[in-house]
């Protein structure tokens, strides 16, 4: 941390208190997401989503370690079933970078997450449940497995006649885009089904560096682009920001998907943006934005056959 805090010409004081790098879900971010961040300034909102605070320790009623209900909905290891239609698979742990909010922050993956020989257990489900049209491949974050392993598993799904997309949902276009390579570009070219990568951007100043060629590399193969935000105190809730982002994606051909409110996991609560300031920013949202670059604004609620819409936000 000490490392991260002198790269970006911060006084180490102020910091003091924080979570040691010790903690599992320690501070972790690529070195080119930090070149995007601004020298000198503790509240960028690009640190300000990786850094751990002593905020963290702080316990908050209603927030708890499995706020959307995965733990319920787990059929298999690492196979989640919530939505009609739709299947998750969490393929791995691990990710590039440890979001401060991010819902499944405690989330058992030792215990709960399917890899080599425990994803045919998943398969087999898979193969047998006809009504599944759609898998989506989670985490952690799926592309943080090596192209032979995800070959694999892709293979496996495509020859389940009775899917028909495919929808990854990954972090590492934008905190880690060296990973949108070539030959991972070709795999996904080459598979019989659709592939629709959502991906996770929260602030435009993430959309810089080597980001746009790796998007670009993702539509060139066919892949359909969607991002999803989560809406953060401090990093972008004002309309002005969420208003660039949503062009700023759209500039790379990205469509603006969902924008959620924080999911209530045990830890970011500092994170949290009212209803009410919720319902300001989408109304000046509509007002600016045409409609295709309106994101929708949802939110998850345990046992919910779908996502919520923010006018039915209940904490």
């Amino acid at each position: 941390m000490g490392l991260l805090l002198r790269h970006l010409q911060l006084d180490p004081g102020p910091f003091s208190d924080l979570p040691t790098d010790t903690d599992p879900f320690g501070l972790r971010v690529p070195r080119g997401f930090v070149d995007r961040m601004e020298r000198g300034n503790p509240n960028d909102p690009l640190l300000r989503q990786v850094l751990p605070t002593a905020e963290e320790r702080v316990t908050q009623p209603g927030f708890t370690t499995d706020p959307v209900g995965d733990g319920a909905a787990t059929l298999s290891p690492g196979l989640l079933r919530k939505y009609q239609g739709r299947a998750l698979l969490v393929t791995t742990g691990a990710c590039a970078s440890h979001c401060r909010y991010c819902f499944r922050r405690h989330y058992p993956y030792r215990e709960s997450s399917a890899s080599g020989r425990e994803w045919e257990q998943g398969l087999e489900y898979l193969r047998t449940d006809r009504s599944v049209s759609e898998v989506i491949l989670s985490g952690g974050d799926p592309l943080m497995l090596d192209d032979e392993t995800l070959g694999e598993l892709l293979k496996a799904l495509q020859a389940i006649p009775h899917i028909r997309r495919l929808r990854i949902h990954s972090r590492l276009p934008v905190t880690l885009p060296e990973r949108i390579t070539g030959e991972l570009t070709e795999r996904l070219s080459d598979l019989r089904l659709p592939v629709v990568l959502v991906l996770h951007c929260n602030h435009p100043q993430e959309l810089s560096g080597p980001v746009p060629a790796a998007l670009r590399r993702l539509a060139s193969a066919g892949v359909t682009l969607l991002n999803q935000s989560v809406l953060l105190r401090g990093v972008n809730d004002e309309a002005t920001t969420l208003c660039d982002l949503s062009e700023a994606l759209f500039d790379l051909g990205v469509l603006p998907y969902y924008l959620h409110m924080l999911d209530r996991v045990a830890g970011a609560a500092h994170f949290e943006v009212s209803p009410e300031r919720s319902r300001e920013l989408e109304r000046e949202l509509r007002q600016r934005l045409p409609g295709y670059l309106m994101p929708r604004i949802v939110y998850e609620q345990a046992g919910a056959m779908a996502k919520l819409p923010l006018h039915e936000y209940r904490q």
